[in-house]
């Protein structure tokens, strides 16, 4: 339960879901956190605080390719916050 709580909360956040989404649509690829800030329109400088905040809930991975650093999505993550709240789901008739 806690995982998932850490999980929806991250995502409670406009930004941090479109990067999020944004990630998951290139995966498996990454995108250089620049090009990312660009696409969700959010300047440089915060996204670093997005980026930690959705690291910290397993939603996203870094990769250093010498001086650039790429993120990229973490499906397990999503997938697992879906199993958790289907879990209890009644069946539909």
């Amino acid at each position: 339960m806690t995982e998932a709580i850490m999980t929806m909360s991250a995502l409670a956040q406009p930004t941090r879901l479109r990067v999020t989404m944004t990630l998951a649509s290139e995966f498996p690829k990454g995108l250089p956190v620049g090009e990312l800030a660009a696409r969700v329109d959010t300047p440089q400088n915060t996204m670093s605080g997005h980026l930690a905040i959705l690291s910290r809930a397993g939603l996203v991975a870094t990769r250093r390719i010498g001086r650039i650093v790429e993120y990229r999505a973490e499906p397990g993550s999503l997938r697992s916050l879906a199993e958790f709240l289907l879990a209890n789901a009644p069946e539909e008739s």
